[in-house]
């Protein structure tokens, strides 16, 4: 997934220095940042191999797995922009350390959930404490380094949190069969307090310069907040409830909402959270259809594919976390060398083109698989190699992509619109999992292959997003 989340404000400009007496600690700043924000890669990770074992415990079903999963993806993919330019007004040290304090509350509280509303508020804060730390964490990154000190310190921050991510699924699903779930949020607690204590005492205060950073847009993150809300919950009901009057209802809503929040961000111009001139340009527009079809169908398939090894192959969490350890491992490995030395020898639009085809093969490998006799190593470790290749040479390119066809003035907003553009991505593809998890254990493969078929399409779609509508290197840089 997309590690760099930059806030709105092109931070490599618009750092305000520290006052000279304010000291700091480079090594401190730098734990503390990539801590921070690994939280978020961990927490996901835990979930997709725990959920099972918490649909079971509180007897929700599908429906109440898809809101374990989105109750924290909602507040984190509507609110990390309203976070990040949070920080650049009243100070990205303070917003980072209560983003820190507010997520090991909200896992203690995950742990000790004693009904479903309660782990729903749980996750929600969870999700709005991510959003606190995601984007200030490399604002701070930016604040505290310079020159090439720079771009080694996010080199490090980018690679460590990968790994965080790739690890999480076997040290999580090792937690929840020997221990339980609720010991797995235990588990993180104290990382996101001694983060916190390491912020405290190593990192300076920052913010941006006013007359650089737009006002703080509240009213479009409240619409877009509201609208979310409705759309997933309607997307989530349609499949158990049927085109009831009030999934009706909250559709309507929903994309009246939608409607509002681009109405009030238009009217607003550069001080919107989501200035709508960005998707003027053909290459802006390209890149976020890329971004949301593609993050879509490997956002719904990092959900159901531990959930189908689980509930419907008979896997153990651990062994669930281990199956998927591939794909993260491959992502973080080959992402510099595909997506960055490919991507200056082939260009960036026929590097993302030829990522988002080979993410479709590898959701192509995925329709074969048999509906009985599953074998990993041939029906599910092919398809997730062809799927990390795909990334590989599609994550690189489209951060970098995403900067140059915003230009200077606007390439921090458009980053952090692109990384919430992500998010939200996978809150849709999540709530339309319904029709694979409602189905029994015998029918969970046979959604699966249905899924990927979608998720194949989706793919297709970002390459020809990729093609018809970016402009070739020479053009950009024209």
């Amino acid at each position: 997934m997309t590690t760099a989340l930059i806030p709105p404000c092109d931070e490599t400009r618009a750092v305000a220095p520290a006052p000279a007496s304010q000291t700091y600690d480079p090594r401190g700043t730098l734990l503390a940042t990539i801590l921070g924000s690994s939280l978020a890669f961990v927490v996901g990770s835990i979930i997709n191999v725990a959920l099972p074992a918490m649909q079971t415990e509180f007897g929700v079903g599908p429906t109440g797995a898809q809101w374990i999963v989105n109750a924290y993806l909602l507040p984190l993919g509507a609110l990390v922009l309203i976070g990040g330019a949070l920080g650049d007004v009243t100070g990205r040290k303070r917003i980072f350390e209560g983003g820190l304090l507010l997520f090991a509350a909200s896992c203690l509280l995950c742990a000790v959930a004693w009904n479903f509303p309660v782990l729903m508020l749980a996750r929600a804060l969870e999700g709005v404490a991510a959003a606190m730390i995601a984007p200030t964490s490399l604002a701070i990154i930016a604040d505290a380094f310079t020159g090439p000190e720079r771009g080694k310190a996010i080199g490090t921050w980018a690679a460590i949190g990968a790994a965080a991510g790739a690890v999480a699924p076997v040290l999580g699903g090792l937690i929840v069969d020997f221990a339980g779930w609720r010991w797995a949020f235990v588990a993180v607690t104290p990382v996101a307090l001694y983060a916190l204590w390491t912020a405290r005492h190593a990192v300076r205060e920052s913010r941006a310069p006013r007359d650089e950073c737009a006002p703080l847009d509240w009213s479009g993150a409240a619409l877009i907040m509201c609208a979310l809300l409705a759309l997933i919950w309607a997307l989530i009901a349609l499949p158990d409830q049927g085109a009831t009057p009030a999934t009706l209802a909250a559709l309507t809503v929903g994309i009246v909402l939608l409607l509002a929040f681009f109405a009030v961000e238009y009217s607003k111009g550069d001080n919107a959270m989501t200035p709508l001139r960005l998707f003027a340009k053909s290459s802006f527009l390209g890149l976020s259809l890329l971004t949301f079809f593609l993050y879509a169908a490997l956002g719904g398939l990092l959900v159901l594919l531990p959930y189908v090894l689980i509930q419907g192959l008979g896997y153990s969490a651990t062994a669930a976390g281990a199956a998927l350890l591939p794909f993260p491992l491959l992502l973080g490995v080959l992402s510099r060398a595909i997506g960055g030395t490919l991507a200056t020898r082939l260009g960036t639009r026929t590097i993302l083109t030829a990522g988002s085809v080979l993410v479709a093969a590898g959701f192509g490998l995925f329709t074969r698989m048999p509906d009985a006799d599953v074998n990993y190593w041939r029906d599910v470790l092919p398809a997730l190699v062809v799927l990390a290749v795909g990334m590989a040479a599609s994550v690189a390119p489209l951060t970098t992509a995403v900067l140059l066809s915003a230009g200077p003035r606007y390439s921090g907003v458009a980053s952090g619109v692109n990384n919430a553009i992500a998010r939200i991505a996978g809150l849709v593809a999540t709530a339309l999992l319904g029709i694979v998890l409602l189905g029994d254990a015998g029918t969970l493969v046979a959604g699966l292959t249905q899924a990927a078929w979608v998720g194949l399409g989706l793919s297709l779609v970002s390459a020809a997003s990729a093609w018809l509508l970016l402009k070739t290197d020479a053009q950009e840089a024209r």
